[in-house]
């Protein structure tokens, strides 16, 4: 089984999901007078993260499932292990924050410390309609969704161990699922699934996942058959992208041509091609989810810090001030990610590790 680490253009990929769903967060504070479609629509830039997960951990745990060698405890602790300390981490910070702010005199969000939120945040179960209001570190609602698709994992690797030999099949079938999805949800609900968070976050990942993980099928197939193929099927899938954000498309369009470049782009490594996989551009992606999780909280503390002390009443930055704000994210991030996410992941590997040693000896004895 190829590497993971040999999909680098993935892991790249993943900087500029995060950096998409930052711009979407960030622009509003922007002082200027408009708003680009594509930066509006970058609450998809979750939906691509969703789409990774499922291409990704097909790609690591796939074979072991259909080979009967898959250890759902070990895999749903090494999950944990991935999420769960920076999630932690981001939710005692905004208590933290929402504490300091009110005593300072600051006026707080009532739903930053809704208390009746706690048990689901710290449960991971916020996106599944448990949490009464969007509290704390709000984007991490699609981490409690994430832990969602880690848990019915083995119901997306059945499907896909099934049909992996038929992969346009699986493929196709996934696609028109998602034609049927989304406009199925927006009739019932009056809502974009695409934009649900605390409510129907969970659903929100079920079809990017399951897509991702028919995109893995279509890849270990060979469908992708040389360097020029993948390289035009990231071309067109990406422009397709940026055109039916800029043009108002339904989201399941962007959505459909997610997985049409990740697969492209796995395709350009499977064949060598070098494109995107320099270092700069991985190790950006390898602190992404950092990026991600920290970019409201920042957020909260610059533009009221700036408001603050330049008196900036609309909470509005000139330009100059918001690059600053933009360009910052990328050394908390990376600061994040060496003192928080990846210290914490390793230690409850270790844990696991020790746990596995101890249960052996006791057998053993």
């Amino acid at each position: 089984m190829q590497d993971a680490a040999d999909i680098r253009p993935l892991t790249s990929l993943r900087f500029f999901a995060a950096l998409w769903v930052v711009l979407f967060h960030y622009w509003p504070k922007l002082d200027v007078g408009f708003s680009p479609a594509f930066v509006e629509k970058g609450y998809l830039g979750v939906e691509l993260f969703f789409t990774l997960s499922g291409f990704i951990l097909c790609h690591v745990y796939l074979t072991a499932f259909g080979e009967g060698r898959f250890k759902y405890g070990d895999f749903l602790w090494n999950r944990l292990a991935r999420v769960y300390p920076l999630h932690l981490a981001t939710l005692l910070g905004m208590i933290g924050l929402g504490v300091v702010a009110g005593l300072a005199g600051f006026g707080v969000d009532a739903n930053i410390l809704d208390w009746r939120s706690l048990p689901a945040n710290l449960l991971l179960l916020q996106a599944w309609g448990l949490a009464p209001s969007a509290a704390f570190n709000h984007p991490s609602w699609s981490i409690s969704a994430e832990w969602f698709a880690y848990l019915t994992f083995p119901a997306f690797a059945f499907i896909a161990w099934k049909l992996r030999r038929r992969p346009w099949l699986l493929a196709g079938l996934t696609l028109a699922a998602i034609a049927t999805l989304y406009p199925t949800f927006q009739a019932l609900t009056g809502k974009s699934l695409t934009q649900a968070t605390i409510a129907w976050g969970a659903l929100r990942i079920v079809p990017c996942f399951a897509l991702g993980c028919a995109m893995h099928s279509l890849w270990k197939s060979g469908a992708v058959k040389s360097v020029a193929q993948a390289a035009v099927g990231a071309l067109i899938s990406g422009a397709a992208v940026v055109a039916a954000t800029v043009l108002g498309a339904p989201d399941l369009v962007a959505v459909a041509f997610f997985g049409v470049l990740i697969l492209s782009l796995a395709g350009l490594a499977q064949h060598g091609s070098r494109f995107a996989s320099q270092s700069g551009f991985v190790y950006l992606g390898e602190i992404s989810y950092s990026t991600y999780m920290i970019c409201v909280p920042w957020k909260i503390v610059f533009v009221n810090a700036a408001a603050k002390f330049l008196n900036l009443t609309d909470e509005k930055l000139p330009l100059g001030l918001w690059i600053i704000f933009i360009a910052s994210v990328v050394p908390l991030s990376a600061a994040s990610y060496h003192l928080i996410e990846k210290p914490a992941r390793a230690r409850m590997k270790l844990m696991a590790e020790a746990w596995r040693t101890r249960r052996a000896t006791t057998v053993a004895a």
